[in-house]
């Protein structure tokens, strides 16, 4: 199976370049309250030179439409991913796709994740390390085009992959040498570990 990956809260133009060059399909990019947080002027210099197959994402928290509207118009990402009930009071313009977020509680609304074409689902507080239920994103994953994130790592993703088989996977913190500063070599690692895995699935 092919294995959408995203790497996440990127901020330095070496995690980037890592990611990008080991096969990233999305890079993202932290737009609030966060370790990981950067202005729309250092994420627009940052993928100055992204190749149009690496798909863009604004990563945001309860935007105002201020606040996205500073986003859209000035870093124009790909994707914005925010918590699905973010969408229905923020206007996003057509062209750009979304990936509601929606948490591993005790409240989840298991039917309005049936209803997305797609979302991301993680822990109960993002960027922590904190790992979802695998068994729970397993369920999801056969009704949505499920994103997974939450706790991965380069030693545990492919578990991960072969328990939930998820359309994709998402990545922040399991690949950083200290909280908010990612490390290259646990990006290629990390990517390394899905396309082995899809290799391996083809084989």
């Amino acid at each position: 199976m092919s294995v959408f990956v995203k790497i996440c809260g990127l901020t330095t133009a070496e995690a980037l370049d890592a990611a990008v060059e080991t096969g990233a399909d999305a890079v993202g990019f932290v737009f609030a309250e966060s370790p990981r947080k950067i202005s729309v002027a250092e994420a627009v210099a940052l993928v100055r030179d992204l190749p149009d197959t690496v798909v863009r994402f604004a990563v945001m928290f309860h935007p105002t439409q201020a606040e996205w509207g500073e986003v859209a118009a000035g870093f124009a990402p790909d994707w914005i991913q925010t918590d699905a009930q973010d969408f229905s009071r923020l206007d996003i313009d057509a062209d750009v796709r979304r990936m509601p977020v929606y948490r591993d509680r005790p409240n989840l609304d298991t039917a309005a994740v049936a209803r997305e074409a797609q979302c991301l689902f993680e822990a109960s507080a993002s960027g922590a390390g904190a790992k979802a239920d695998w068994n729970i994103a397993r369920l999801l994953s056969r009704k949505t085009r499920l994103m997974l994130a939450g706790g991965l790592t380069p030693d545990n993703v492919g578990a991960a992959i072969r328990q939930v088989r998820p359309w994709g996977v998402d990545v922040s913190s399991g690949v950083e040498a200290s909280r908010g500063v990612k490390d290259p070599k646990r990006i290629v690692a990390f990517i390394n570990a899905v396309r082995e895995l899809e290799c391996a699935d083809a084989s």
